[in-house]
């Protein structure tokens, strides 16, 4: 299973940003997937979560400005990421399980300018 992350960037505080994480190797419409985010010094942190039914969940200092969905013709989840904060600053990584394994994204780095 291989994940390719995109979509990061620089942008100001309040811009939007759409992180995409492709899946090759195996199809992300049977898979549970998250993102997750971590930022210098600061521990690893779990941002969204959507899952095969498609239910999602949010990590409460996104929720309400971030969207994850999942295409799964093209076997990629989105993360639109809105309202964006400097807070935000972090490497972005999503994350699937397959047999008990976890797979990651190579990571997008996303900076939030004040």
């Amino acid at each position: 299973v291989q994940l390719q992350a995109s979509g990061g960037g620089l942008v100001q505080a309040g811009g939007s940003l759409r992180l995409s994480c492709a899946s090759s190797g195996s199809a992300f419409s049977i898979k549970n997937v998250g993102w997750y985010r971590q930022a210098p010094g600061i521990q690893r942190e779990w941002v969204a979560s959507v899952v095969v039914g498609g239910s999602t969940a949010y990590a409460d200092s996104v929720k309400g400005r971030f969207a994850i969905s999942r295409d799964n013709a093209k076997n990629t989840i989105y993360l639109q990421m809105n309202s964006l904060k400097p807070e935000d600053t972090a490497v972005y990584r999503c994350m699937t399980v397959v047999a008990g394994t976890n797979y990651w994204g190579q990571g997008t780095q996303v900076t939030v300018s004040s």
